[in-house]
């Protein structure tokens, strides 16, 4: 898939449903038409956990030699060489280090010979120094800055890219372009993501481009969607646990009774972590309450 093209042969109340995200329409609409410096191509990897595949996102400016890659996705031939063709790349960002994102970064990388893999995580990056959110990366008429969005995993991150007058984020596994996102301790924090989707609420009315599913229209009202829905899921938790349900199987059985089999696990790892966030809250009141 090339320029401004987007395939989603899903449709949200199926991906809402294999997800066990209930409500109302998103509050941020599906996107027909990308920016003219924006490519996706989406990685053949579909499933209940990547939808319709990862979503590669390829960024060059007009008149610009050299395009940024995000997310190269897996360890797919084919895939990655359909990539390093539409190079020269001045760098490979990383949103977070599942391997449905990063697992072909070395290869491509060797296929481009040598451009340099940039993530948090050093065990991720080659040939460049870990991603800095306190810095930015310009160059080749794009503006690119690093936003802290732990959460979903400890080393994610966001991007909010400028080129001229337009801004656009991309959102990795933060956001999801349908459904939501699964935060599974201990990598994952409920705690560190509710902060994040804080700070992404902030980018009103800015397109973003996840890394699965289709572009939205706004940022920030998805963000606020996605809190609006945790913190509703969480006080279905506490319920669920003040009646006697202490462990995640028990959790699901009472708060995603319909849950699909096929993600039930991921279900499960959600629960660990809003147990986990629930206890950590309540021992800080306590604590709190005893220094009183």
């Amino acid at each position: 898939m090339t320029g401004t093209d987007i395939v989603s042969p899903l449709t949200w109340e199926s991906r809402r449903t294999i997800l066990g995200m209930g409500g109302a329409d998103p509050a941020s609409a599906e996107v027909d038409r990308l920016p003219g410096w924006v490519s996706l191509l989406r990685a053949p990897n579909p499933g209940p956990m990547t939808l319709d595949g990862t979503n590669t996102w390829i960024l060059r400016a007009p008149g610009a030699e050299y395009a940024t890659v995000i997310d190269p996705g897996p360890l797919d031939e084919a895939h990655l060489r359909r990539i390093a063709e539409l190079g020269p790349y001045q760098f490979i960002l990383i949103t977070h280090g599942h391997h449905d994102h990063v697992e072909g970064a070395e290869r491509l990388s060797e296929l481009l010979g040598g451009t340099a893999v940039l993530a948090v995580d050093p065990a991720h990056c080659r040939n460049g120094e870990p991603l800095d959110p306190r810095e930015s990366l310009g160059g080749n008429g794009l503006e690119i800055h690093v936003l802290d969005t732990p959460g979903h995993t400890g080393d994610s991150v966001c991007f909010l890219v400028e080129c001229g007058n337009e801004r656009v984020v991309f959102t990795g596994d933060t956001i999801l372009g349908c459904g939501t996102t699964v935060v599974a301790a201990p990598d994952g924090s409920l705690s560190d993501y509710l902060t994040s989707l804080e700070l992404l609420r902030s980018y009103e009315e800015v397109l973003m481009l996840p890394g699965h599913g289709p572009a939205r229209t706004d940022t920030g009202a998805l963000a606020q969607e996605y809190l609006d829905h945790r913190r509703e899921r969480l006080a279905q938790v506490a319920a669920a646990m003040a009646a006697g349900a202490e462990t995640p199987e028990a959790v699901v059985d009472v708060v995603y009774p319909d849950i699909d089999p096929r993600v039930r696990f991921a279900a499960e790892w959600s629960a660990a972590a809003q147990i986990d966030h629930l206890r950590r809250e309540s021992a800080a009141r306590a604590d709190g309450l005893d220094r009183l």
